[in-house]
């Protein structure tokens, strides 16, 4: 790929950013002062007539108004119910008993067509939430609930080539165009469908071209705390065949699915993406065309046989979408199908995909086949921009199981998806390549300890792209070129590194626990943070050293606290990895009630004769150090929460402490019923909204304040009592986690 080619992609990327980023901004969005006409994009999709017969205006007036808001309730963590329940019990109900100026606000509404109400939208906009206070504790809510990773803000045709995956936990998944993330998001909820299960057997191979746009994936994907996420940085329609260890042989890898979501003209974003107006031209389209092609086809020649790829983009355009598929399938020869998904979203809008259409350049010249084209055009427009001339081969595709979605039909944003699956290897695949050995180069030695790990950017050797029919000869080899920041090394540990010894002891850890999957990234002096990803993606970084350039893999499980070495143990544990560690631990923990998480959670350094009997008498058996503080529901109180509760904490001499950040301490207390509404402006309640904020809502906002400064001094009780404490580095609130 040349280096304009390589801009474009990483430039037209206008679908998928504003696709995913539509309610960052706010609820709603005003554009009053941009005129939004396009007298060539009008002519242009009605001479298509892909809008059904009489419904074009309705078409055009949709795409002028400003798009809902949506939101998503995250699948995977076990307390989704939860949330669901407290929105639509608290602040859903409320609202729809509330007027502004007359006017009856419309409550949210849940997306017919997303699986156990489990995605929301609505029209209120910024201008109304700045009138009522009611609103603003909503939209609070929201914002600390995404922080938390709780909620997920994403348009919703965005969130359908993930549910269209068909998801198993045990899937290997490769997300070809994965920044900013909200889809990568979804497929790493699916995957851990089952809490139980710490680490599913499946992974997420979340790719971008763009070096910067990597570090919103990675941000994106730390919000789940997942160990089965790997942020990779590659151009997408070269991105390298990888290979895995399986049964002691190297096998190359191939996905169970893959999402080939396409940088795109974006023209189904109208409706947020106001520069598109100005900007649109057909000339987008085929400039776009052949790189959305060859990623396809790099996508394809990864997918394992019986695999399924999603491809879609947030372009109305043939050329973007059928014309894409329809080269596919031609190139294909009976490898790939179109998978007909017609009953896999009950109460979707859809419209069928055409196996007709036209082709027309920005001077407005109309051209039906690729024999029309004069020779001084046939460098920009290509005969995999036309339908196939053969008629029963046409046929064959069934190319009407590709899905358009229209803004008019379910007032949201235009679409195209359409689901491959793979028959047979491609037929330039047939035989596979040969794997080379790679040196050993994975062992490495730190601090005279052995210690397997991934080489740095300078060691990455090249990368062969699979030859395919879409070029003329084989691309030669190419050198791994390497942008952006120097990442520091993935080290993994071994199973008999002096750091588990006090590990190993202070937590009991049990004799499953995978000490292997445990990594650093530093290879010199002390180690300040471990990860652990499983051992599938482990698999994959020892396999893959002259291959990949990572960005980051792994979620948080311990970090350095140099005091703590005096009390049995130097590394403490991080809130983010405590769902993933926790099965694994058999001491340091203690059972405690609602009402020891409200006092936990709403006061600073409480003593220990503020918890319950329970939990009291547990905390005077242990030692001071870190401590795992765990709720487990009681099914015969359905008023409490119905799902496990895990906080990391710390016991100190006289006092304990939850260290959660705040966003998730927000959030478990709202779970709990606990008001953590914090007036935007600062100003004080009046008395009669004083009236009843007693206890825990009143004590809250205090203690917020005061967590912000624990975050960053990471106050700790370390046996000197409350006059005396010990400072250390910031809390585990950071989201990327990539120094040693």
């Amino acid at each position: 790929m040349g280096k304009r080619s390589r801009q474009r992609q990483k430039n037209q990327s206008t679908g998928r950013d504003s696709r995913d980023n539509a309610v960052r901004v706010g609820w709603g969005n005003g554009y009053a002062d941009i005129v939004k006409e396009n007298k060539l994009f009008e002519s242009y999709y009605k001479e298509l007539g892909l809008v059904p017969e009489g419904e074009f205006e309705q078409f055009m007036d949709a795409m002028r108004e400003p798009l809902p808001a949506t939101i998503r309730i995250t699948g995977y963590k076990s307390h989704a119910k939860e949330i669901l329940h407290c929105l639509k019990e608290k602040y859903f109900k409320d609202i729809q008993e509330l007027e502004i100026d007359g006017q009856k606000i419309e409550a949210p509404q849940a997306l017919s067509w997303y699986p156990d109400e489990q995605a929301w939208h609505t029209n209120m906009s910024r201008k109304i939430i700045r009138k009522s206070p009611l609103l603003e504790k909503f939209h609070q809510f929201l914002v600390s609930e995404t922080e938390s990773g709780n909620i997920s803000r994403q348009e919703a045709v965005s969130m359908l080539p993930p549910l269209l995956l068909k998801i198993e936990p045990h899937h290997k998944i490769l997300d070809m165009c994965a920044a900013p993330g909200s889809k990568t998001a979804q497929l790493i909820e699916m995957l851990h469908a089952d809490m139980d299960v710490p680490f599913p057997e499946g992974f997420v191979i979340a790719n971008d071209v763009d070096n910067k746009r990597c570090y919103l994936l990675v941000h994106q994907a730390k919000r789940l705390n997942s160990p089965c996420i790997m942020v990779v940085n590659h151009d997408a329609s070269c991105i390298p065949t990888l290979h895995i260890n399986s049964g002691g042989k190297r096998d190359v890898l191939f996905y169970d699915r893959i999402l080939c979501d396409v940088p795109c003209s974006g023209d189904g974003t109208l409706r947020k993406n106001i520069d598109v107006w100005k900007k649109w031209t057909t000339s987008n389209s085929l400039h776009l065309h052949g790189l959305q092609l060859r990623i396809a086809v790099r996508g394809v020649e990864q997918l394992a046989v019986g695999g399924r790829m999603v491809y879609s983009t947030c372009s109305l355009n043939p050329i973007e979408d059928e014309a894409v598929i329809a080269a596919l399938l031609e190139k294909s020869e009976g490898a790939l199908e179109l998978a007909d998904s017609s009953a896999d979203l009950p109460g979707l809008k859809w419209m069928p995909g055409v196996s007709s259409w036209k082709l027309m350049t920005k001077e407005g010249m109309w051209y039906s086949d690729w024999s029309e084209v004069p020779s001084s055009r046939q460098t920009q427009i290509r005969p995999t921009m036309f339908p196939p001339t053969d008629s029963e081969k046409l046929a064959s595709m069934h190319l009407e199981r590709c899905m358009r979605i229209l803004p008019h039909h379910q007032n949201t944003g235009g679409f195209f998806v359409a689901v491959l699956v793979k028959k047979a290897p491609m037929p330039w695949n047939k035989r596979f390549p040969k794997v080379k050995d790679v040196s050993s180069s994975s062992a490495a030695q730190t601090g005279g300890s052995p210690a397997a790990s991934l080489p740095t950017d300078e060691n990455m050797r090249s990368v062969v792209c699979s030859p395919h029919p879409l070029f003329s000869r084989p691309p030669p080899l190419k050198k791994m070129k390497l942008f952006g920041y120097k990442e520091d090394p993935f080290v993994f540990l071994t199973e008999d590194d002096p750091v588990f010894t006090t590990i190993q002891s202070f937590y009991d850890l049990s004799p499953d626990f995978p000490k292997l999957n445990v990594l650093t990234r530093t290879h010199e002096g002390k180690k300040r943070h471990l990860y652990m990803v499983s051992k599938e993606l482990r698999n994959m970084l020892l396999n893959n050293s002259e291959r990949m350039k990572v960005i980051n893999t792994g979620v948080k499980v311990w970090s350095r606290n140099s005091d703590g070495e005096e009390f049995g143990c130097a590394f403490r544990l991080a809130q983010e990895g405590i769902y993933t560690l926790q099965p694994y631990i058999r001491s340091r923990i203690i059972t405690v009630s609602v009402e020891d998480i409200k006092v936990l959670l709403t006061q600073e350094n409480p003593f220990l004769s503020k918890l319950q009997d329970h939990a009291h008498a547990q905390a005077k058996k242990l030692g001071m150090g870190s401590i795992v503080l765990k709720y487990i529901p009681n099914p015969s109180n359905p008023a409490e929460p119905q799902c496990s509760i895990q906080l990391c904490g710390w016991r100190g001499k006289t006092s304990i402490r939850a260290f959660v950040p705040r966003n998730e301490r927000f959030h478990y207390l709202r779970m709990l019923g606990v008001e953590v509404f914090k007036d935007k402006q600062g100003q004080k309640p009046s008395d009669g909204e004083k009236e009843g904020k007693e206890g825990e809502e009143a004590e809250v906002q205090k203690v917020t304040e005061e967590e912000s400064v624990a975050e960053n001094e990471g106050e700790l009780d370390l046996g000197n009592g409350e006059e005396n404490r010990s400072s250390e580095p910031k809390a585990d609130s950071g989201s990327q986690g990539t120094s040693g």
